[in-house]
């Protein structure tokens, strides 16, 4: 089970905190955790970063959904994925937090320019129930952006390597100044000054990459797995996105999936209703044997406890439920409608006596007995 704190516990709030209280927490925090407050002092690294990582979930929307429904494996937390954030994703998300108010100091150690984030990759992952029930590594080949060789880097000569572009307009109050990132080098700080013919104006080229994911049991169809730092390189020697990875599932012949239980409808002959049998039935770890009673009637439900899916976080294994049916032929020999004729007269057959012998909830008890 992932080791990792629960996001909201790390920032000190609730399921239900707003944005804006979310943020507060964060910025606390980062305030209380910050580096420079705290040099050479892993601790407070770690909660620094800890918090950071619980912030740039909580605050997206998209994420904090993810998350609220998978908990950390929705996030990768469980089974390879994550692996944390790098100092360079914090400083530029606590410059996003704090604005300009602490300058190039205390927002990072880059003179007022950001590390550029390249963009997420997307991908779609197909598989079985068998591959959701244990879990599994898998090996996909993407076509990515990546930091070609030889490149060499120069300040940019729009905002002299600060990231920034200052601005200041005249007011009835005075002198107003404002900054935003320099539209040439996105924030970077840097333009590149040479590079190999393969490379483009920022310093990337494409590349194929394999890539192994661990997938962590009991995914759905629609979650999303994000793996940190294996999407798109970032321009100008920046960060690396994310490799998002969405799940699809490969529809199971026998097998109906509902969360984390399963359902399968099992056709019964007539005389094995009647008498009693013993039949096999599909599971995600392969067939097992179950005894049908005699006298089962058609709709009645079987529960196999621990033989569904096991949930994604790790609460436990759904069921499968059997659903059992009595075929019906539709075409009979001579010699089998006469001896079906004879069972037509016997009160052992007659359904309307067996149902005034039975009040209503004893014929609910046999249908969902397990």
């Amino acid at each position: 089970m992932s080791n990792k704190r629960d996001y909201y516990e790390v920032l000190g709030v609730s399921k239900n905190a707003d944005e804006s209280e979310i943020k507060k927490a964060y910025r606390k925090l980062a305030l209380k955790y910050h580096p420079d407050k705290n040099p050479d002092d892993a601790s407070a690294e770690e909660k620094f970063k800890e918090a950071a990582e619980a912030y740039e979930v909580l605050s997206n929307a998209d994420k904090k959904a993810q998350y609220d429904r998978f908990g950390h494996a929705g996030m990768g937390g469980a089974g390879g994925f994550g692996g944390g954030m790098n100092m360079d994703d914090i400083f530029s998300q606590f410059g996003d937090i704090f604005g300009g108010a602490f300058g190039g100091s205390f927002g990072g150690s880059r003179g007022g320019s950001r590390v550029v984030k390249g963009t997420n990759l997307r991908v779609k992952m197909k598989l079985t129930l068998e591959e959701i029930a244990g879990g599994v590594k898998k090996k996909i080949k993407v076509n990515k952006l990546v930091q070609a060789e030889g490149v060499t880097y120069k300040n940019c000569p729009t905002c002299q390597g600060t990231g920034r572009i200052t601005r200041v307009a005249q007011t009835f109050l005075g002198a107003m100044q404002t900054q935003s990132a320099c539209h040439v080098c996105q924030g970077a700080g840097k333009t590149v000054e040479s590079k190999p013919a393969d490379a483009d104006a920022q310093g990337l080229k494409k590349q194929e990459e394999i890539i192994e994911i661990e997938i962590p049991a009991g995914v759905e169809e629609g979650m999303q797995l994000s793996v940190r730092g294996k999407g798109n390189a970032g321009p100008f020697n920046g960060a690396p996105g994310d490799l998002i990875v969405v799940i699809e599932e490969i529809t199971h012949d026998e097998l109906r999936r509902e969360g984390e239980n399963l359902h399968y409808d099992a056709y019964l002959h007539f005389t094995d209703a009647v008498l009693g049998a013993s039949i096999e039935v599909p599971t995600v770890g392969g067939k097992v044997k179950i005894k049908v009673d005699a006298g089962t009637q058609s709709g009645k439900v079987l529960r196999l406890r621990g033989k569904g899916l096991p949930n994604v976080q790790r609460y436990g294994t759904g069921d499968l439920f059997v659903h059992l049916h009595i075929y019906t032929p539709t075409n009979v020999s001579k010699e089998e409608r006469e001896l079906l004729e004879k069972l037509r007269d016997s009160e052992n057959f007659d359904p309307y006596k067996a149902q005034k012998d039975k009040g209503f909830f004893s014929r609910m008890r046999d249908i969902f007995s397990s």
